[in-house]
C-alpha cells in the first residue's frame, strides 16, 4: 500500500563545484538555511535530523559529523543520525526520515547530505572513493570505480551493440541541461565531437563520461499530512521508497549490464505505489558515469534492456522529450559530492513537481521518481514522489 503521511514541504541546495573557502559545516548550514529560515520554517519546529554524509574522515579529518554539523546549523540538541551508504547516504538517510514520519514518531523532520571532496587530490579523494567497493576483491588491487563502470559499459556493448558515441551523448545531454542550471558544476554546453575526444579515463569511458570530484550539499524539510499546510500550498507528497542491496563486488554478479539493487527498489517502490513506469513524467537517475545513466533507465522499466542508448538517440529522455532524465543535469554536469547527491535528487525532483525548475521545467510534472544507489550498486534506493493535487 502507499505510504500516506510523508510531505515535502521545502528544499534547499548549495552550488556544487570546487567550493574553495567554504568548510563542510558551512555548506551543511547554508543548505539547511535554504530549506527553513528562508522557506518560512522555523528551525524550532524540526523535531529530528537524518543526514548524509560518506568519507569526512578520509576527506576533512572528521567524524561523528551528525551533530556536529547539526550545531553548526543552529540546531543543537535534536537527535541527529548520520547515514553511510557511499554514493546512496543521502537517499537512505531520506528513507528513514521517511520511516519516522510514517510511524508517527516525528511530524517535522530534516533531511540533509553534504560532501567536501576538493580538500584533498584528486588521487586521494579517488583512494577514499574507493572505500565503497570490495577491497578484498576489487580497490585492494587497484580496480577504481573508473574501471569497474567500464567493465559494465564493455559488457552492454558487447550484449546490445551500445556504443561510445551512445555515452557521448548522454554527456551531451547533462551539459545541456545543465547549461541553465545556476547551481551546476558545469554550465556550458558541449558538443558531441568534443565528447568523443579519446582522452580515455578507463576504456571505453573517457573525461566526459564521469561525473567531477564535487563540493556541496542539499537539504529538506519533511512534514506529516497535519503539518504539510502550515508550511507550503503545494505539498510534494511521498507514497513510496524503495530499497535493496547486491553483491559488494563484480565477480558475485550474475549480469553485469544491470545492477539488481536497482531492479528489486524500483519494483518495490512501484508495488507500493501501486504504479508503474509508464506513470512517471520525469525521473533522475544515478548518473555516476553515462554508462550508469542508460542501464538505470533499463532496471527502471522505462526501456527494455539494451534500448536505452536508443532512447537517448531519439530524444525520448530529453528535457524536453516524453521522458525526461535528469532535466537539470545530473551527477554528470552538476556535480556529486557524494553524501549530497541523494537528498540533491530529491530537491530536483520537488522543485520540477510544484513548477519551480525554472528554465529546466519539465511539461509534465505531476509524478516523479529518484533513483540513487552506492558503489557499483551494493545499495540502490528509488523513491516515488508527487504533487499532493496530482
Amino acid at each position: 500500500m502507499p505510504l500516506k503521511n510523508t510531505n515535502i514541504v521545502s528544499a534547499g541546495q548549495t552550488k556544487f563545484g570546487k567550493l574553495e573557502g567554504i568548510s563542510l559545516r558551512e555548506m551543511f548550514a547554508d543548505a539547511v538555511d535554504l530549506a527553513t529560515v528562508d522557506a518560512g520554517i522555523p528551525k524550532e519546529d524540526i523535531q529530528a535530523a537524518f543526514i548524509g554524509t560518506f568519507i569526512p574522515e578520509m576527506l576533512v579529518h572528521q567524524g561523528h559529523t551528525a551533530p556536529l554539523l547539526l550545531d553548526f546549523a543552529g540546531m543543537r540538541g535534536l537527535p541527529a543520525t548520520r547515514h553511510e551508504a557511499a554514493c546512496a547516504s543521502g537517499a537512505t538517510a531520506l528513507r528513514a526520515a521517511v520511516m519516522a514520519i510514517e510511524s508517527g514518531m516525528y511530524d517535522t523532520v530534516l533531511v540533509a547530505g553534504a560532501e567536501k571532496m576538493t580538500s584533498v587530490s584528486t588521487n586521494r579523494a579517488t583512494e577514499a572513493l574507493a572505500a565503497a567497493a570490495d577491497d578484498k576483491f576489487e580497490s585492494g588491487v587497484g580496480l577504481t570505480f573508473p574501471g569497474v563502470f567500464g567493465i559494465a559499459a564493455v559488457a552492454h556493448m558487447r550484449k546490445y551493440g551500445t556504443t561510445e558515441e551512445d555515452l557521448a551523448r548522454v554527456a551531451v545531454k547533462a551539459h545541456k541541461n545543465a547549461s541553465t542550471n545556476p547551481l551546476a558544476q558545469f554550465q556550458k554546453e558541449i558538443t558531441l565531437e568534443k565528447a568523443m575526444m579519446p582522452r580515455y579515463i578507463a576504456w571505453p569511458l573517457k573525461l566526459f563520461d564521469c561525473s567531477p570530484i564535487s563540493d556541496g550539499a542539499a537539504a529538506l524539510v519533511l512534514t506529516s499530512n497535519e503539518k504539510a499546510k502550515k508550511y507550503t500550498d503545494t505539498p510534494v507528497k511521498i507514497p513510496a521508497i524503495g530499497q535493496a542491496s547486491a553483491s559488494m563486488n563484480l565477480c558475485d554478479r550474475h549480469d553485469l549490464t544491470s545492477f539488481e539493487a536497482s531492479v528489486a527498489a524500483g519494483q518495490q517502490a512501484y508495488k507500493m505505489a501501486g504504479m508503474s513506469p509508464s506513470d512517471m513524467d520525469l525521473a533522475v537517475v544515478h548518473d555516476c558515469f553515462t554508462i550508469a545513466e542508460i542501464i538505470a533507465t533499463e532496471d527502471l522499466g522505462f526501456f527494455e534492456p539494451g534500448k536505452g542508448a536508443k532512447a537517448v538517440e531519439d530524444g525520448v529522455t530529453a528535457l524536453d522529450g516524453d521522458l525526461p532524465i535528469n532535466p537539470m543535469g545530473g551527477l554528470k554536469a552538476v556535480g556529486h559530492p557524494v553524501g549530497a547527491t541523494g537528498v540533491k535528487q530529491a530537491t530536483v525532483i520537488y522543485k520540477e513537481l510544484i513548477g519551480e525548475a525554472g528554465k529546466n521545467q519539465v511539461a509534465n510534472h505531476d509524478v516523479g521518481m529518484m533513483h540513487n544507489f552506492g558503489g557499483t550498486g551494493a545499495t540502490s534506493v528509488v523513491t516515488i514522489m508527487r504533487r499532493a493535487d496530482a
